[in-house]
């Protein structure tokens, strides 16, 4: 399975996404692009099967309509801690990025995600293809 070296050991952190929304669509897109060689992320649908294995019960209920990202040590982000996780793992210019993010006060960071997230449908219409197939080199950096 794509992210994992046995069967419990992940070398790959997981993004978790809405496969509907195209916001979600479009930065999972931007990943892939800049993670080529696959070396950081694998995705999984939100609530999907593997969402379900890798986030607790407990937690479920209280992540929110958000990007998620669980990294290799088992933390959860959620929101612009996961977008600025992500730009940090990425590196270059992008860890510049997400480093200098974390200056700002979650409290503002997260206004502003949860602003765009409830606009998102009108800025980001969803992909005409919802489910597109993935071409066959990067199948295996997307689980069920």
């Amino acid at each position: 399975m794509g992210g994992m070296t046995d069967g419990s050991s992940r070398t790959h952190e997981i993004v978790f996404y809405d496969g509907g929304c195209g916001l979600c669509h479009r930065a999972v897109q931007f990943l892939l692009r800049r993670d080529r060689e696959g070396r950081s992320f694998v995705y999984a649908p939100l609530f999907g099967e593997t969402f379900e294995r890798e986030i607790p019960e407990a937690v479920r209920g209280d992540i929110p309509d958000s990007l998620v990202l669980k990294t290799t040590d088992d933390r959860i982000f959620v929101r612009s801690d996961a977008v600025l996780h992500a730009m940090i793992r990425l590196g270059g210019i992008y860890q510049v990025l997400g480093i200098l993010g974390w200056i700002v006060p979650r409290f503002l960071r997260d206004w502003a995600y949860i602003f765009v997230a409830k606009i998102r449908h009108r800025l980001f219409p969803k992909p005409k293809d919802a489910c597109p197939l993935v071409p066959r080199e990067l199948r295996p950096r997307f689980l069920p």
